[in-house]
């Protein structure tokens, strides 16, 4: 399994993150990568895993650094799901801030997402949400309070 380490979301090829989110379908963010590598590179926390060259891994966090931590994306290239790469990096991702007491998070409602995030300690805060874009596809939205 690559092993997880942190970024700087600023320093990371946009080609290799733009290959990584269209290997999960994540095409919101690919049809506009300048937006993606600012966002990134606004992020409080990026960590990623590399395979060589290749981009397979990669979790982000917003964050005020004292109250609250959002948890942005999780991605992991479909060839190394379920080896606990997404694991590795949500933990890597989230320990700059066990201090921050709310940790939240929205997925989509595919099954998998909720055992996931569960894992990891988060809660689904109420049921599924309507969801408010073009691909109509409702949310659901995690909570994990810390410390």
């Amino acid at each position: 399994m690559p092993t997880p380490e942190i970024a700087a979301g600023s320093d990371l090829p946009l080609a290799a993150v733009v290959r990584l989110y269209d290997s999960v379908g994540w095409s919101a963010y690919t049809d506009a990568p300048h937006t993606l590598a600012a966002g990134l590179a606004g992020s409080a926390k990026v960590a990623v895993a590399w395979e060589g060259p290749e981009l397979v891994g990669l979790a982000r966090v917003v964050s005020d650094g004292h109250t609250v931590c959002y948890l942005q994306d999780v991605l992991v290239d479909p060839r190394h799901q379920r080896t606990g790469l997404g694991r590795s990096l949500v933990e890597l991702v989230l320990a700059p801030f066990a201090h921050v007491r709310q940790k939240v998070l929205l997925t989509d409602t595919e099954p998998g997402q909720k055992t996931f995030y569960e894992s990891l300690g988060y809660r689904q805060a109420g049921g599924d949400l309507p969801a408010d874009d073009d691909a109509g596809l409702p949310l659901r939205a995690f909570v994990r309070f810390d410390a």
